[in-house]
């Protein structure tokens, strides 16, 4: 096994496993609250556009952002995808990332964060130049992977 997949493995055991992928889902596409100081909706191009202090909260799900753009669909509003950026930082259980710019595609239930992206669970750290985030089946993919895992000796 060649190191950077030792490595990478390693990560993933200290991911925790949800009870399901249907139970996850279900969590993800339920009602998002967001909050921001400014709100700009354009019901022609299905956009709303928030700015300035921006916390968009599901059931278990937290992100900052400085501005999201959300796209929703006509029929329902349900939304299609939010484009963030800006400080950007999103909270699951014990689990920080943070990065400059991050997408969530709601058809693909993935985030992509950009912009010296970096993963922490508690003392361990994954940083890269992309992070995407499969939220289904709570993978993590990482280009161009740094990993620093902290031994329990060293905490």
């Amino acid at each position: 096994m060649s190191k950077r997949l030792l490595i990478i493995s390693i990560f993933f055991l200290f991911l925790p496993i949800q009870s399901s992928a249907e139970n996850q889902k279900a969590n993800i596409k339920g009602p998002i609250t967001i909050t921001s100081e400014t709100l700009t909706a354009d019901n022609k191009a299905h956009t709303a556009l928030f700015e300035q202090n921006v916390v968009a909260k599901t059931t278990n799900l937290t992100i900052q952002a400085d501005r999201m753009l959300v796209f929703y669909k006509e029929d329902g509003g349900d939304v299609t995808k939010i484009e963030s950026s800006g400080n950007v930082k999103v909270l699951k259980e014990d689990r920080i990332i943070t990065s400059k710019a991050a997408t969530y595609y709601a058809d693909e239930e993935k985030v992509v964060f950009t912009g010296e992206p970096r993963a922490m669970d508690g003392d361990n750290v994954v940083s890269g130049t992309k992070i995407i985030y499969f939220m289904t089946n709570d993978r993590f993919f990482v280009e161009n992977s740094k990993v620093i895992l902290k031994s329990k000796k060293e905490r």
